[in-house]
């Protein structure tokens, strides 16, 4: 490509600006790292954006103390690293921590801290990237605005907490804390809580409440699967993805949905009435993770956390009107409500690699490459085992581009040399 116009370089390497020979990578968490490392292993140098100052932010930030792998640990390591040897097989939080930070160290992943992105918009003129961040005033740096060829969408599914509009919400006398923001049940001892939600962390935040001598209820608006995590001594997982390679979805759907029924029984006398399709299907269809159960049924059936309806107002002070008609008095709320994407926040909505939603318009497994040079990874809604699959691709595919970009091309002869000045 040849010189390109002074008013042109000018807008495109302004003080301000700065060149990436390489992917831009936007999010520090398991899904950038996996892509990072892998990049790392074909030769691809990167930049890598990270919103807050640590990798991992939700991991370190945003969960709460007692919280493990739901899943064994083989099916949430990533690309090229292990699990030590000494971890459980449902490492805790802590450990995980330390895994990612231990994995970061290795491949030497630096990310660019405290780096928001504000706008990422494909150019057509020059075909490229351009990534406005800022940064917190006095932050060395400041706001600079990054331009390359391609772009790793890493942010996630859980970039941001999901805050139900309930009405009379705002109004509630006591405390109300999103899930992210939950350590731990000890402040909540003898007080009476409402969790709101009924998935992984919801079950999980009504046992640890009950633990710490709070007296939780547990608000069930839909049908839900729940499952036994492990079936004589097998991850039912495990025993899932074993089933998959042999038989077709509806099966395995229907075997989880028996074995369920053997192991916790007949879960509608609590108040946890199973949705009419499988755990499967709503999982790769909607996205619903199945609730694994580590303990919350058997202080169900102790009447130690209560299982009540939706909730239809908050009342002045401490009361709830449920949907049953009842009304209830807590001391605080917590919403178990879930997290979502932020994407179509930053991502230029022109284009058109991802829906409103912020997940990639094309499924699984083809949604980890976008058009003109955009990429996607952590939005398969299959865990950390389906972000190192798409972390693994999309490094191969950029390590190809860019092996066949940087092939040495041959010289001409001496007297038909010539030379030609390229900006990129």
């Amino acid at each position: 490509m040849g010189l390109l116009p002074t008013d042109r370089m000018d807008s495109l390497f302004s003080p301000r600006c700065q060149w990436v020979n390489g992917p831009i990578i936007v999010g520090a968490g398991p899904s950038g790292l996996a892509v990072a490392a892998c990049l790392r292993e074909q030769g691809v140098p990167y930049v890598m954006l990270e919103r807050a100052d640590c990798i991992a932010s939700l991991w370190q930030r945003r969960t709460y103390d007692r919280l493990k792998l739901h899943l064994p640990k083989q099916f949430c390591e990533l690309p090229r690293m292990p699990f030590p040897d000494h971890y459980p097989e449902y490492p805790t939080r802590r450990q995980f921590i330390d895994y990612l930070e231990d994995y970061a160290a290795r491949f030497e992943i630096r990310p660019e801290f405290s780096t928001t992105v504000v706008l990422a918009r494909y150019d057509e003129t020059s075909g490229l990237w351009r990534v406005t961040t800022s940064a917190p005033a006095g932050a060395n740096g400041g706001d600079v605005e990054y331009i390359g060829r391609w772009l790793v969408v890493a942010t996630g599914e859980n970039a941001e907490a999901v805050v139900p509009d309930i009405p009379g919400l705002g109004g509630f006398h006591g405390k109300v804390t999103h899930v992210s923001d939950y350590k731990s049940g000890e402040a909540y001892a003898g007080k009476r809580v409402l969790v709101v939600g009924c998935g992984n962390s919801g079950m999980e935040v009504s046992l640890d409440l009950s633990d710490h001598g709070a007296r939780p209820a547990m608000v069930v608006r839909d049908a839900v699967h729940v499952l036994p995590r492990e079936v004589l001594g097998k991850s039912t997982f495990e025993l899932a993805v074993l089933l998959r390679r042999w038989l077709p979805l509806w099966l395995v759907d229907k075997i989880m949905v028996i074995l369920a029924w053997l192991v916790l029984g007949n879960l509608a006398r609590l108040g946890l009435r199973r949705p009419a399709a499988g755990p499967l299907e709503l999982k790769e269809t909607h996205g619903r993770t199945p609730v694994l159960d580590t303990g919350a049924l058997a202080r169900i059936r102790a009447g130690d956390i209560a299982v009540v309806p939706a909730v239809a107002r908050f009342r002045k002070g401490g009361q709830v009107e449920l949907a049953d008609g009842r009304t209830l008095d807590f001391d605080a709320v917590i919403l178990a409500t879930g997290y979502r994407s932020n994407v179509p926040q930053w991502l230029e909505s022109s284009n058109d690699s991802f829906n409103k939603e912020g997940y990639p318009k094309t499924a699984f497994p083809h949604g980890w490459k976008g058009q003109s040079g955009l990429y996607a990874v952590g939005f398969t809604r299959r865990g950390l085992l389906g972000a190192s699959t798409d972390a693994v691709r999309i490094a191969k595919d950029l390590g190809n581009v860019w092996r066949e970009e940087t092939k040495p091309t041959k010289r001409a002869g001496a007297c038909h040399r010539r030379c030609i000045s390229v900006v990129f």
